[in-house]
């Protein structure tokens, strides 16, 4: 029962609405959260001013998953979840970069990515308690 001139009608709204919703959950991609895993960018990452627009107030943010939380539970809780898990999974792969391009398209022998070493980041409480006793 398709319309006699073969036009479909309505179908564009909802193909733009889907792309518009895809692009505003977007997370950050693997090789920017391996730049903030670096020491300098982790610690302004996680010694964040008070932003009382983001959740929590930019007080709990997890590095890896690039997401903000509103309070220390809900933080402990996504470390322990599946999503967080894969995610490390993912991070341990080093960054593609222009030289593995570069040897896959021919122009050198191929090296296969490195392993970079992942761990969840430490919680604050947990480092205040290990520095009162």
């Amino acid at each position: 029962m398709s319309p006699r001139n073969g036009r479909r009608t309505g179908a564009h709204r909802a193909h733009s609405l889907a792309r518009q919703l895809k692009t505003k959950r977007r997370r950050r991609d693997l090789d920017e959260i391996h730049g903030d895993l670096k020491p300098e960018n982790a610690a302004r990452l996680l010694r964040q001013e008070i932003d009382p627009d983001l959740p929590g107030c930019a007080q709990f943010y997890c590095l890896h998953c690039a997401r903000y939380f509103v309070d220390l539970n809900s933080m402990k809780e996504h470390f322990k979840s599946k999503v967080h898990k894969k995610r490390l999974k993912q991070l341990r792969e080093a960054p593609y970069t222009q030289e593995e391009a570069e040897r896959a398209a021919g122009m050198g022998s191929y090296i296969p990515p490195k392993k970079v070493e992942v761990q969840t980041q430490p919680l604050e409480e947990v480092a205040e308690m290990e520095t009162s006793s």
